[in-house]
């Protein structure tokens, strides 16, 4: 019961109940990348849209999945033969507010604070 209003209530965690619905009647699956997510269009070709694998959080979108679904080019060049440089990482989600931030004068895996609290 506490999923099924998680569903309908709870946008930020994952598809609605009225994503599903509309999903299941008028989406059509275009493709997965490596992290999970599903991307789909309607028959018309005239929208597209995610479903997250996870939590939702729009910096998990790969370039290539980032410029279709903004319309900037109409076909996937979903090839996993691309030869990858030692260099490059794969795509991670933005860190910003989670302990995987990146922070100059981090030191011990803790932030030392500039000021002191009162004490009673």
């Amino acid at each position: 019961m506490l999923t099924f209003l998680k569903k309908i209530f709870i946008w930020w965690n994952q598809e609605t109940l009225g994503t599903k619905l509309y999903t299941s009647l008028f989406g059509k699956i275009v493709g997965e990348d490596e992290a999970g997510n599903k991307y789909y269009e309607n028959k018309k070709k005239t929208k597209r849209w995610v479903i997250y694998e996870g939590e939702i959080d729009a910096s998990k979108i790969p370039n290539d999945w980032y410029s279709w679904i903004h319309f900037m080019k109409n076909k996937v060049e979903y090839n996993r033969d691309i030869k990858k440089y030692e260099w490059q990482k794969p795509h991670l989600a933005n860190p910003t507010g989670t302990d995987k931030a990146y922070h100059p004068k981090k030191k011990n895996e803790q932030i030392k604070k500039k000021y002191t609290s009162w004490k009673n």
